[in-house]
């Protein structure tokens, strides 16, 4: 089937009972069983949920995957896959990370034995140096969050392989509809279901695709042990969210790629990042693995004042964290979502004061484009006197 009728359909259909052509929403704790050891395939919701595997059904079918295994979030998605890791096992990971990815691995795993080296995986040199022999998970997010530096993930994933080392992929930035990193040779894929596979910023969750029947079967065991499941409103909203996720994305784009053509030119703007642009370094990379350049901007504008007056000027982009919703948010990594990495570090990965991350919602363009300006001109306002 094609992509979007998947969206639709996969991992669903009609309600046997009623007929409904919507998954249900099956808001219960426990099943009543027939007898001992004899149930319907279900015995707790925190083991299984028929609204919670509908999702999974639909989330692997998206990224042509066989198992999905969701989670009440994306970091409890990442954290259950690092579950699957021992003492001593070494973890390679994108340098630019989400905050939140790298607070987990800096201040809760390593206290219980894992090792990270944090790396430019945008260049196979320096991931190839960073291996070692306990390295057994290397871990990519491309586009990278917030500048949007992106990792060759066929040519990783062939790195990876041929020394036995595991690729997983948080391919929330993109979705399913831009970029399948399982089909380039990806092991693993994750995602903060959070963002654009709900779309509409009113849950929050995760989930982990995998073609390996053990791994799953591992991970399937670490949700129901440790716990961190999504409730089934949470699973039905990401599936109704799902089923507009193509045309979402096409709209995100759209407006993405016209207003950073609009901000590449505007001389308020010292940096902009965004694979679309023909002058992004890795812009042919972005056009051979993905069918898109998804819908976050990033701006840098010089300094913490102007990114502070641009922001508090906007009156369409919300002032908030979080991204892919249809509404469009604008977020200031530095204090927000990047704030527990160190300022050293966050300066040399380019996430300045300066830096302002813009996710372009599905809104009339031309209102976004003029909400920007405005707020650009109040920029030079504030500049002017200060």
């Amino acid at each position: 089937m094609g992509f979007s009728t998947d969206a639709v359909h996969a991992g669903q259909e009609p309600d046997p009972t009623t007929g409904s052509v919507t998954q249900p929403i099956y808001q219960t704790s426990t099943y009543q069983q027939d007898g001992l050891g004899r149930h319907k395939g279900y015995e707790y919701a925190r083991t299984h949920n028929p609204t919670r595997a509908a999702l999974e059904r639909n989330l692997a079918t998206l990224e042509g995957g066989a198992h999905g295994i969701a989670f009440a979030s994306g970091l409890a998605a990442i954290g259950t896959l690092w579950q699957t890791l021992r003492a001593g096992d070494h973890v390679v990971c994108t340098d630019n990370v989400y905050g939140g990815t790298h607070r987990l691995a800096e201040r809760v795993w390593r206290n219980f034995g894992l090792e990270f080296d944090f790396v430019d995986t945008s260049e196979p040199g320096a991931v190839e140096g960073s291996l070692r022999p306990s390295t057994r998970l290397l871990f990519l997010e491309t586009p990278t969050n917030p500048v949007l530096k992106l990792c060759d993930i066929a040519a990783l994933s062939r790195l990876a392989a041929a020394r036995g080392i595991r690729v997983a992929v948080d391919n929330t930035f993109m979705s399913p509809y831009f970029q399948r990193p399982l089909l380039l040779g990806a092991d693993i894929v994750l995602h903060s279901t959070t963002k654009y596979l709900n779309g509409h910023s009113d849950m929050v969750g995760g989930v982990v695709v995998v073609n390996d029947s053990v791994l799953a079967e591992q991970l399937r065991f670490l949700q129901n042990a440790a716990g961190a499941v999504p409730g089934p409103m949470d699973c039905w909203l990401v599936l109704r969210g799902v089923k507009t996720l193509a045309v979402r994305m096409q709209q995100h784009e759209r407006n993405a790629r016209e207003l950073a053509r609009h901000l590449a030119t505007h001389p308020k703007v010292s940096r902009i990042y965004y694979p679309g642009l023909a002058s992004h370094p890795q812009h042919e990379l972005a056009c051979r693995q993905a069918t898109g350049f998804g819908g976050i901007v990033s701006v840098d504008l010089g300094s913490l004042a102007a990114a502070r007056a641009f922001m508090e000027g906007l009156r369409l982009f919300a002032l908030a964290e979080s991204l892919g919703g249809v509404e469009s948010l604008a977020c200031h990594p530095a204090s927000m979502t990047h704030a527990s990495i160190p300022a050293a570090d966050r300066d040399r990965l380019g996430v300045t004061d300066g830096l302002v991350r813009l996710s372009v919602g599905i809104e009339d363009v031309e209102d976004l484009v003029r909400d920007v300006d405005t707020s650009l001109d109040r920029v030079s306002v504030v500049a002017a006197t200060t």
